[in-house]
Protein backbone atom coordinates (compact mmCIF):
# COMPACT_ATOMS: atom_id res chain seq x y z
CA UNK A 1 0.00 0.00 0.00
CA UNK A 2 1.26 3.49 -0.88
CA UNK A 3 2.76 5.68 1.83
CA UNK A 4 1.28 9.00 2.88
CA UNK A 5 2.95 11.88 4.70
CA UNK A 6 1.40 13.11 7.93
CA UNK A 7 2.47 15.31 10.85
CA UNK A 8 2.37 14.09 14.44
CA UNK A 9 2.90 16.86 16.97
CA UNK A 10 4.48 18.91 14.19
CA UNK A 11 6.94 16.20 13.12
CA UNK A 12 6.70 14.80 9.59
CA UNK A 13 6.14 11.04 9.41
CA UNK A 14 5.65 8.74 6.40
CA UNK A 15 3.37 5.75 7.00
CA UNK A 16 1.46 3.25 4.83
CA UNK A 17 -2.03 4.47 3.94
CA UNK A 18 -4.59 2.84 6.22
CA UNK A 19 -2.25 2.74 9.23
CA UNK A 20 -4.12 3.64 12.41
CA UNK A 21 -3.17 6.81 14.24
CA UNK A 22 -2.02 4.68 17.19
CA UNK A 23 0.33 2.62 15.02
CA UNK A 24 1.64 5.75 13.28
CA UNK A 25 2.40 7.34 16.64
CA UNK A 26 4.30 4.23 17.73
CA UNK A 27 6.33 4.38 14.51
CA UNK A 28 7.20 7.98 15.40
CA UNK A 29 8.31 7.00 18.91
CA UNK A 30 5.23 8.44 20.61
CA UNK A 31 3.28 6.45 23.19
CA UNK A 32 -0.50 6.91 23.32
CA UNK A 33 -2.13 5.33 26.39
CA UNK A 34 -4.81 2.66 25.92
CA UNK A 35 -6.88 0.36 28.11
CA UNK A 36 -9.03 -1.70 25.74
CA UNK A 37 -6.61 -2.09 22.83
CA UNK A 38 -4.92 -5.41 22.01
CA UNK A 39 -3.55 -5.65 18.48
CA UNK A 40 -5.65 -7.95 16.26
CA UNK A 41 -7.59 -9.20 19.30
CA UNK A 42 -9.43 -6.23 20.77
CA UNK A 43 -9.42 -3.19 18.49
CA UNK A 44 -12.73 -1.63 19.53
CA UNK A 45 -12.05 1.97 20.58
CA UNK A 46 -14.21 1.53 23.66
CA UNK A 47 -12.18 2.96 26.53
CA UNK A 48 -11.65 6.40 24.89
CA UNK A 49 -8.31 6.85 26.65
CA UNK A 50 -6.44 6.90 23.32
CA UNK A 51 -8.23 10.01 22.02
CA UNK A 52 -6.15 12.40 19.88
CA UNK A 53 -6.88 15.49 17.82
CA UNK A 54 -6.78 15.06 14.05
CA UNK A 55 -7.12 17.56 11.18
CA UNK A 56 -7.81 16.21 7.70
CA UNK A 57 -8.54 19.65 6.24
CA UNK A 58 -11.77 20.33 8.15
CA UNK A 59 -10.32 21.51 11.44
CA UNK A 60 -9.20 19.53 14.48
CA UNK A 61 -11.52 17.01 16.11
CA UNK A 62 -11.15 14.19 18.65
CA UNK A 63 -10.96 10.58 17.43
CA UNK A 64 -10.04 7.22 18.99
CA UNK A 65 -6.51 6.63 17.69
CA UNK A 66 -6.57 2.82 17.97
CA UNK A 67 -9.31 2.41 15.35
CA UNK A 68 -8.90 5.51 13.17
CA UNK A 69 -7.10 4.80 9.85
CA UNK A 70 -5.01 7.48 8.15
CA UNK A 71 -6.26 8.09 4.63
CA UNK A 72 -5.24 11.62 3.58
CA UNK A 73 -1.92 13.21 2.68
CA UNK A 74 -0.93 16.03 5.03
CA UNK A 75 -3.11 14.95 7.95
CA UNK A 76 -2.15 16.67 11.21
CA UNK A 77 -2.30 14.84 14.55
CA UNK A 78 -1.95 16.13 18.10
CA UNK A 79 -1.42 13.53 20.80
CA UNK A 80 -0.77 15.80 23.77
CA UNK A 81 -2.74 19.02 23.23
CA UNK A 82 -4.74 20.61 26.10
CA UNK A 83 -7.97 19.31 24.55
CA UNK A 84 -6.57 15.76 24.37
CA UNK A 85 -5.26 15.89 27.94
CA UNK A 86 -8.57 17.24 29.22
CA UNK A 87 -10.44 14.42 27.46
CA UNK A 88 -8.21 11.77 29.02
CA UNK A 89 -8.51 13.32 32.47
CA UNK A 90 -12.32 13.35 32.30
CA UNK A 91 -12.38 9.73 31.12
CA UNK A 92 -10.08 8.65 33.94
CA UNK A 93 -12.15 10.53 36.51
CA UNK A 94 -15.33 8.86 35.23
CA UNK A 95 -13.67 5.44 35.46
CA UNK A 96 -12.56 6.21 39.01
CA UNK A 97 -16.09 7.26 39.97
CA UNK A 98 -17.22 3.60 39.89
CA UNK A 99 -13.89 1.93 40.66
CA UNK A 100 -13.15 0.24 43.99
CA UNK A 101 -10.08 2.24 44.97
CA UNK A 102 -8.57 -0.10 47.59
CA UNK A 103 -5.15 0.30 46.05
CA UNK A 104 -3.10 -0.47 49.17
CA UNK A 105 -4.49 -3.99 49.43
CA UNK A 106 -4.83 -4.65 45.69
CA UNK A 107 -2.67 -7.38 44.19
CA UNK A 108 -1.88 -5.11 41.23
CA UNK A 109 -0.80 -2.05 43.24
CA UNK A 110 2.41 -0.75 41.71
CA UNK A 111 1.74 -2.71 38.52
CA UNK A 112 -1.69 -1.35 37.59
CA UNK A 113 -2.27 0.44 34.28
CA UNK A 114 -5.06 2.59 35.73
CA UNK A 115 -2.96 3.58 38.74
CA UNK A 116 0.05 4.38 36.53
CA UNK A 117 -1.93 6.54 34.10
CA UNK A 118 -3.63 8.45 36.92
CA UNK A 119 -0.19 9.16 38.37
CA UNK A 120 1.08 10.33 34.99
CA UNK A 121 -1.93 12.61 34.51
CA UNK A 122 -1.60 14.02 38.02
CA UNK A 123 -5.11 13.04 39.08
CA UNK A 124 -5.39 13.59 42.83
CA UNK A 125 -9.12 14.09 43.44
CA UNK A 126 -10.81 10.71 43.05
CA UNK A 127 -14.32 12.04 43.73
CA UNK A 128 -14.79 14.52 40.88
CA UNK A 129 -17.90 12.66 39.78
CA UNK A 130 -20.07 11.38 42.60
CA UNK A 131 -23.30 9.43 42.36
CA UNK A 132 -24.54 5.88 42.07
CA UNK A 133 -21.86 3.23 42.34
CA UNK A 134 -22.61 -0.43 41.46
CA UNK A 135 -21.37 -3.14 43.81
CA UNK A 136 -20.76 -6.80 43.01
CA UNK A 137 -20.09 -10.02 44.90
CA UNK A 138 -16.57 -11.35 44.34
CA UNK A 139 -16.73 -14.55 42.28
CA UNK A 140 -14.59 -17.19 44.02
CA UNK A 141 -16.25 -20.20 42.37
CA UNK A 142 -13.26 -21.13 40.17
CA UNK A 143 -10.39 -23.17 41.60
CA UNK A 144 -7.67 -21.08 40.03
CA UNK A 145 -8.79 -17.45 40.18
CA UNK A 146 -11.23 -14.86 41.46
CA UNK A 147 -13.17 -12.13 39.68
CA UNK A 148 -13.87 -8.76 41.34
CA UNK A 149 -16.12 -6.64 39.15
CA UNK A 150 -15.87 -3.79 41.64
CA UNK A 151 -12.43 -3.12 40.11
CA UNK A 152 -13.39 -3.82 36.49
CA UNK A 153 -13.02 -0.89 34.05
CA UNK A 154 -14.97 -2.63 31.23
CA UNK A 155 -12.02 -2.62 28.82
CA UNK A 156 -13.21 -6.04 27.51
CA UNK A 157 -9.69 -7.38 27.01
CA UNK A 158 -10.62 -10.48 29.02
CA UNK A 159 -13.68 -11.24 26.91
CA UNK A 160 -11.72 -10.78 23.69
CA UNK A 161 -8.85 -13.09 24.63
CA UNK A 162 -11.28 -15.71 25.97
CA UNK A 163 -13.39 -15.66 22.83
CA UNK A 164 -10.99 -14.87 19.98
CA UNK A 165 -7.64 -16.31 21.10
CA UNK A 166 -8.81 -19.23 23.21
CA UNK A 167 -12.10 -19.94 21.43
CA UNK A 168 -13.83 -20.53 24.78
CA UNK A 169 -16.00 -17.43 25.26
CA UNK A 170 -17.40 -18.10 28.73
CA UNK A 171 -17.39 -14.43 29.71
CA UNK A 172 -18.88 -11.37 28.05
CA UNK A 173 -20.61 -8.05 28.64
CA UNK A 174 -23.97 -8.49 30.40
CA UNK A 175 -26.69 -5.81 30.70
CA UNK A 176 -26.34 -2.44 28.96
CA UNK A 177 -25.36 1.14 29.66
CA UNK A 178 -24.46 2.02 33.25
CA UNK A 179 -25.48 -1.48 34.39
CA UNK A 180 -22.99 -3.24 32.10
CA UNK A 181 -20.73 -5.79 33.80
CA UNK A 182 -18.49 -8.64 32.68
CA UNK A 183 -19.95 -12.01 33.58
CA UNK A 184 -20.96 -15.45 32.41
CA UNK A 185 -24.24 -16.61 30.87
CA UNK A 186 -27.16 -16.49 33.32
CA UNK A 187 -24.75 -14.85 35.81
CA UNK A 188 -23.23 -18.23 36.67
CA UNK A 189 -20.00 -18.34 38.67
CA UNK A 190 -16.92 -18.91 36.56
CA UNK A 191 -16.44 -22.30 38.20
CA UNK A 192 -19.86 -23.41 36.94
CA UNK A 193 -18.99 -22.70 33.28
CA UNK A 194 -16.79 -24.50 30.77
CA UNK A 195 -13.86 -22.21 31.67
CA UNK A 196 -10.61 -24.13 31.08
CA UNK A 197 -8.59 -22.32 33.80
CA UNK A 198 -6.01 -21.04 31.29
CA UNK A 199 -5.64 -17.67 33.02
CA UNK A 200 -5.29 -15.66 29.81
CA UNK A 201 -7.97 -13.25 31.08
CA UNK A 202 -5.78 -12.55 34.14
CA UNK A 203 -2.74 -11.95 31.93
CA UNK A 204 -4.47 -9.20 29.94
CA UNK A 205 -6.47 -7.51 32.72
CA UNK A 206 -5.00 -3.99 33.20
CA UNK A 207 -6.20 -3.68 36.82
CA UNK A 208 -6.90 -5.98 39.77
CA UNK A 209 -10.32 -7.21 38.66
CA UNK A 210 -8.96 -10.65 37.80
CA UNK A 211 -6.21 -12.50 39.61
CA UNK A 212 -5.01 -15.99 40.43
CA UNK A 213 -5.95 -17.32 43.84
CA UNK A 214 -2.98 -16.68 46.11
CA UNK A 215 -1.63 -19.59 48.17
CA UNK A 216 1.50 -17.87 49.48
CA UNK A 217 0.19 -17.73 53.08
CA UNK A 218 -0.49 -21.49 53.06
CA UNK A 219 3.01 -22.19 51.73
CA UNK A 220 4.64 -19.94 54.34
CA UNK A 221 2.62 -21.80 57.02
CA UNK A 222 3.74 -25.20 55.67
CA UNK A 223 7.39 -24.11 55.70
CA UNK A 224 7.00 -22.97 59.32
CA UNK A 225 5.47 -26.34 60.35
CA UNK A 226 8.38 -28.43 61.65
CA UNK A 227 6.44 -31.66 61.09
CA UNK A 228 6.34 -31.05 57.32
CA UNK A 229 9.04 -31.71 54.71
CA UNK A 230 8.37 -28.97 52.14
CA UNK A 231 9.77 -29.42 48.62
CA UNK A 232 9.53 -26.99 45.71
CA UNK A 233 9.84 -27.61 41.97
CA UNK A 234 9.93 -25.00 39.20
CA UNK A 235 8.87 -25.14 35.55
CA UNK A 236 11.41 -24.07 32.89
CA UNK A 237 9.40 -20.96 31.95
CA UNK A 238 9.64 -19.56 35.48
CA UNK A 239 13.40 -19.01 35.35
CA UNK A 240 12.86 -16.91 32.20
CA UNK A 241 9.91 -14.94 33.59
CA UNK A 242 10.82 -14.27 37.22
CA UNK A 243 13.57 -11.78 36.39
CA UNK A 244 11.08 -9.26 35.00
CA UNK A 245 9.61 -8.89 38.49
CA UNK A 246 13.01 -7.64 39.70
CA UNK A 247 14.01 -5.37 36.82
CA UNK A 248 15.83 -7.79 34.54
CA UNK A 249 15.25 -7.57 30.75
CA UNK A 250 12.45 -9.78 29.41
CA UNK A 251 13.55 -13.40 29.03
CA UNK A 252 16.65 -13.20 31.25
CA UNK A 253 17.53 -16.61 32.70
CA UNK A 254 17.68 -16.13 36.48
CA UNK A 255 17.76 -19.84 37.37
CA UNK A 256 20.67 -19.59 39.82
CA UNK A 257 19.23 -16.67 41.79
CA UNK A 258 15.77 -18.27 41.76
CA UNK A 259 17.17 -21.48 43.32
CA UNK A 260 19.06 -19.42 45.92
CA UNK A 261 15.89 -17.48 46.79
CA UNK A 262 13.84 -20.67 47.19
CA UNK A 263 16.40 -22.12 49.61
CA UNK A 264 16.35 -18.94 51.65
CA UNK A 265 12.56 -19.04 51.78
CA UNK A 266 12.97 -22.30 53.72
CA UNK A 267 12.24 -25.11 51.26
CA UNK A 268 13.96 -28.41 52.18
CA UNK A 269 14.74 -29.30 48.58
CA UNK A 270 14.66 -27.34 45.32
CA UNK A 271 14.01 -29.57 42.31
CA UNK A 272 13.73 -28.83 38.59
CA UNK A 273 10.47 -29.82 36.87
CA UNK A 274 12.60 -30.49 33.79
CA UNK A 275 13.37 -33.84 35.48
CA UNK A 276 9.64 -34.61 35.37
CA UNK A 277 9.59 -33.36 31.78
CA UNK A 278 12.18 -35.98 30.85
CA UNK A 279 9.90 -38.62 32.39
CA UNK A 280 7.05 -37.25 30.29
CA UNK A 281 9.15 -37.49 27.14
CA UNK A 282 9.90 -41.15 27.80
CA UNK A 283 6.29 -41.95 28.70
CA UNK A 284 4.71 -40.13 25.75
CA UNK A 285 7.27 -41.53 23.31
CA UNK A 286 6.58 -45.05 24.63
CA UNK A 287 2.85 -44.50 24.29
CA UNK A 288 3.21 -43.19 20.73
CA UNK A 289 5.39 -46.11 19.64
CA UNK A 290 2.91 -48.57 21.14
CA UNK A 291 -0.06 -46.95 19.38
CA UNK A 292 1.90 -46.62 16.13
CA UNK A 293 3.02 -50.26 16.06
CA UNK A 294 -0.09 -51.90 17.47
CA UNK A 295 -2.94 -50.00 15.82
CA UNK A 296 -3.78 -47.75 18.76
CA UNK A 297 -5.85 -44.55 18.65
CA UNK A 298 -4.22 -41.86 16.50
CA UNK A 299 -3.48 -39.02 16.32
CA UNK A 300 -1.84 -38.99 19.73
CA UNK A 301 -2.28 -35.59 21.40
CA UNK A 302 0.12 -34.39 24.09
CA UNK A 303 -1.41 -33.91 27.53
CA UNK A 304 0.99 -31.66 29.44
CA UNK A 305 -1.27 -28.60 29.41
CA UNK A 306 -4.20 -29.04 31.85
CA UNK A 307 -5.98 -26.11 30.23
CA UNK A 308 -5.82 -27.92 26.91
CA UNK A 309 -6.94 -31.21 28.48
CA UNK A 310 -9.94 -29.48 30.08
CA UNK A 311 -10.74 -27.79 26.78
CA UNK A 312 -10.72 -31.16 25.02
CA UNK A 313 -12.96 -32.67 27.71
CA UNK A 314 -15.48 -29.83 27.38
CA UNK A 315 -15.48 -29.21 23.63
CA UNK A 316 -14.14 -32.40 21.99
CA UNK A 317 -15.21 -35.20 24.39
CA UNK A 318 -15.17 -37.75 21.57
CA UNK A 319 -11.41 -37.16 21.18
CA UNK A 320 -10.31 -37.64 24.78
CA UNK A 321 -9.08 -41.14 23.81
CA UNK A 322 -6.57 -39.36 21.56
CA UNK A 323 -5.05 -37.57 24.54
CA UNK A 324 -1.90 -39.10 25.95
CA UNK A 325 -2.58 -40.85 29.24
CA UNK A 326 0.51 -39.18 30.76
CA UNK A 327 0.33 -36.75 33.64
CA UNK A 328 1.94 -33.36 33.16
CA UNK A 329 5.61 -33.04 34.24
CA UNK A 330 5.00 -31.35 37.60
CA UNK A 331 2.36 -33.95 38.56
CA UNK A 332 4.71 -36.78 37.51
CA UNK A 333 7.47 -35.22 39.59
CA UNK A 334 5.11 -34.78 42.55
CA UNK A 335 4.10 -38.44 42.27
CA UNK A 336 7.75 -39.54 42.22
CA UNK A 337 8.59 -37.31 45.20
CA UNK A 338 5.79 -38.85 47.28
CA UNK A 339 6.66 -42.44 46.29
CA UNK A 340 10.30 -43.00 45.24
CA UNK A 341 11.80 -40.03 47.11
CA UNK A 342 9.64 -40.62 50.20
CA UNK A 343 10.77 -44.26 50.36
CA UNK A 344 14.45 -43.43 49.86
CA UNK A 345 14.36 -40.71 52.53
CA UNK A 346 12.16 -42.68 54.94
CA UNK A 347 9.48 -39.97 55.06
CA UNK A 348 5.73 -40.61 55.25
CA UNK A 349 4.17 -39.14 52.07
CA UNK A 350 1.55 -37.50 54.28
CA UNK A 351 4.32 -35.38 55.81
CA UNK A 352 5.67 -34.19 52.47
CA UNK A 353 4.34 -30.94 51.01
CA UNK A 354 5.09 -30.43 47.30
CA UNK A 355 4.89 -26.90 45.94
CA UNK A 356 5.00 -26.31 42.17
CA UNK A 357 5.98 -22.93 40.72
CA UNK A 358 4.26 -22.80 37.34
CA UNK A 359 3.62 -20.18 34.63
CA UNK A 360 0.01 -21.31 34.13
CA UNK A 361 -3.01 -20.99 36.43
CA UNK A 362 -4.52 -24.19 34.97
CA UNK A 363 -1.95 -26.11 37.01
CA UNK A 364 -3.82 -24.96 40.14
CA UNK A 365 -6.94 -26.68 38.81
CA UNK A 366 -4.97 -29.75 37.69
CA UNK A 367 -3.41 -30.38 41.12
CA UNK A 368 -6.90 -30.77 42.61
CA UNK A 369 -8.19 -33.33 40.12
CA UNK A 370 -9.27 -36.64 41.63
CA UNK A 371 -6.82 -38.70 39.55
CA UNK A 372 -3.65 -36.90 40.71
CA UNK A 373 -2.79 -38.90 43.85
CA UNK A 374 -0.29 -41.69 43.20
CA UNK A 375 0.52 -42.22 46.90
CA UNK A 376 -3.04 -41.79 48.19
CA UNK A 377 -2.36 -38.12 48.86
CA UNK A 378 -2.22 -35.26 46.32
CA UNK A 379 0.85 -35.46 44.08
CA UNK A 380 1.15 -31.67 44.38
CA UNK A 381 -0.22 -29.74 47.35
CA UNK A 382 0.11 -26.13 46.19
CA UNK A 383 0.68 -24.46 42.83
CA UNK A 384 2.05 -20.92 42.78
CA UNK A 385 2.44 -18.70 39.74
CA UNK A 386 5.60 -16.75 38.97
CA UNK A 387 3.88 -13.65 40.37
CA UNK A 388 3.14 -15.41 43.67
CA UNK A 389 6.77 -16.49 43.99
CA UNK A 390 7.88 -12.89 43.44
CA UNK A 391 5.54 -11.79 46.24
CA UNK A 392 7.03 -14.38 48.59
CA UNK A 393 10.57 -13.23 47.78
CA UNK A 394 9.67 -9.59 48.45
CA UNK A 395 7.76 -10.42 51.63
CA UNK A 396 10.75 -12.35 52.97
CA UNK A 397 12.96 -9.31 52.39
CA UNK A 398 15.30 -11.10 49.99
CA UNK A 399 17.40 -8.86 47.75
CA UNK A 400 16.96 -10.94 44.62
CA UNK A 401 19.56 -9.19 42.47
CA UNK A 402 22.22 -9.63 45.17
CA UNK A 403 21.71 -13.39 45.62
CA UNK A 404 24.42 -15.83 44.45
CA UNK A 405 23.75 -18.35 41.69
CA UNK A 406 23.05 -21.84 43.06
CA UNK A 407 22.20 -25.22 41.52
CA UNK A 408 19.11 -27.41 41.88
CA UNK A 409 19.24 -30.32 44.31
CA UNK A 410 20.00 -33.81 42.95
CA UNK A 411 18.96 -36.23 41.67
CA UNK A 412 15.53 -34.74 40.89
CA UNK A 413 17.16 -31.58 39.61
CA UNK A 414 19.09 -33.23 36.79
CA UNK A 415 17.60 -33.15 33.28
CA UNK A 416 18.36 -33.21 29.58
CA UNK A 417 18.00 -30.28 27.22
CA UNK A 418 14.79 -31.82 25.89
CA UNK A 419 12.91 -30.90 29.06
CA UNK A 420 13.79 -27.23 28.60
CA UNK A 421 11.82 -26.89 25.36
CA UNK A 422 8.56 -27.81 27.12
CA UNK A 423 8.30 -24.10 27.82
CA UNK A 424 7.65 -23.28 24.16
CA UNK A 425 4.70 -24.17 21.95
CA UNK A 426 5.28 -27.59 20.41
CA UNK A 427 8.23 -28.42 22.66
CA UNK A 428 6.53 -31.44 24.22
CA UNK A 429 5.68 -32.92 20.84
CA UNK A 430 9.15 -32.29 19.43
CA UNK A 431 10.96 -33.79 22.43
CA UNK A 432 8.79 -36.90 22.53
CA UNK A 433 8.93 -37.41 18.78
CA UNK A 434 12.74 -37.17 18.75
CA UNK A 435 12.83 -40.03 21.24
CA UNK A 436 10.26 -42.07 19.32
CA UNK A 437 12.24 -41.51 16.11
CA UNK A 438 15.41 -42.90 17.72
CA UNK A 439 13.58 -45.98 18.99
CA UNK A 440 11.68 -46.73 15.76
CA UNK A 441 14.59 -46.04 13.39
CA UNK A 442 17.28 -47.56 15.61
CA UNK A 443 19.38 -44.49 14.84
CA UNK A 444 20.64 -42.85 18.02
CA UNK A 445 23.36 -40.84 16.29
CA UNK A 446 21.33 -38.59 14.01
CA UNK A 447 20.08 -35.33 15.55
CA UNK A 448 16.47 -34.90 14.44
CA UNK A 449 15.20 -31.32 14.24
CA UNK A 450 11.62 -30.24 13.55
CA UNK A 451 12.11 -26.65 12.40
CA UNK A 452 8.74 -26.53 10.60
CA UNK A 453 6.78 -26.72 13.86
CA UNK A 454 8.66 -23.89 15.55
CA UNK A 455 7.82 -20.21 15.46
CA UNK A 456 4.77 -18.06 16.14
CA UNK A 457 2.28 -19.21 13.49
CA UNK A 458 -1.05 -20.37 14.91
CA UNK A 459 -0.88 -23.83 13.31
CA UNK A 460 2.35 -25.46 12.10
CA UNK A 461 2.75 -28.80 10.30
CA UNK A 462 5.59 -31.16 9.45
CA UNK A 463 6.21 -34.66 8.13
CA UNK A 464 8.98 -37.01 9.30
CA UNK A 465 9.96 -40.22 7.56
CA UNK A 466 10.65 -43.14 9.87
CA UNK A 467 11.77 -46.36 8.19
CA UNK A 468 9.81 -45.46 5.04
CA UNK A 469 6.62 -44.46 6.86
CA UNK A 470 5.57 -40.81 6.88
CA UNK A 471 4.51 -39.49 10.28
CA UNK A 472 2.52 -36.27 10.14
CA UNK A 473 2.71 -33.91 13.08
CA UNK A 474 1.12 -30.56 13.87
CA UNK A 475 1.43 -27.90 16.56
CA UNK A 476 -1.27 -25.41 17.55
CA UNK A 477 -0.68 -22.22 19.54
CA UNK A 478 -3.74 -20.97 21.41
CA UNK A 479 -6.89 -22.97 22.05
CA UNK A 480 -8.82 -21.39 19.17
CA UNK A 481 -6.20 -22.76 16.76
CA UNK A 482 -6.25 -26.12 18.57
CA UNK A 483 -10.02 -26.25 18.07
CA UNK A 484 -9.66 -25.41 14.38
CA UNK A 485 -7.07 -28.17 13.93
CA UNK A 486 -9.19 -30.79 15.70
CA UNK A 487 -12.26 -29.94 13.64
CA UNK A 488 -10.18 -30.55 10.51
CA UNK A 489 -8.99 -33.87 11.94
CA UNK A 490 -12.59 -34.86 12.67
CA UNK A 491 -13.71 -33.96 9.14
CA UNK A 492 -10.81 -35.85 7.56
CA UNK A 493 -9.32 -32.69 6.04
CA UNK A 494 -6.22 -33.17 8.23
CA UNK A 495 -4.54 -36.46 9.12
Amino acid sequence: MADINVKINGVAVSVPKGTTVLEAAHMAGIDIPTFCYMKEINEIGACRICMVEINEGRGFRLVASCVYPLAFEGTEIRTNSPKVMDSRRKTLELILSTHDKKCLSCVRSGNCELQSLCNEMGIEDESTYEGEKPTYEIDNSAVHMYRDNNKCILCRRCTAVCSKWQGVGVIGANERGFKTFIGSAFEMGLGETSCVSCGQCIAVCPVGALSEKDFTNQVFAAIADESKHVIVQTAPAVRAGLGEEFGYPIGTNVEGKMVAALRRLGFEKVFDTDWGADLTIMEEATEFVDRFQNGGTLPLITSCSPGWVKYCEHYFPDMTENLSSCKSPHQMQGAVIKTYYAEKMGIDPKDIVVVSIMPCTAKKYESQRDDESAAGVPDVDYVLTTRELARMIRRAGLKFTALPDEDFDNPLGVSSGAGDIFGVTGGVMEAALRTAYCWLSGNNEEVVEFHEVRGTDGIKRSTVNINGTEIKVAVASGLANAGELLRKVQSGEEK
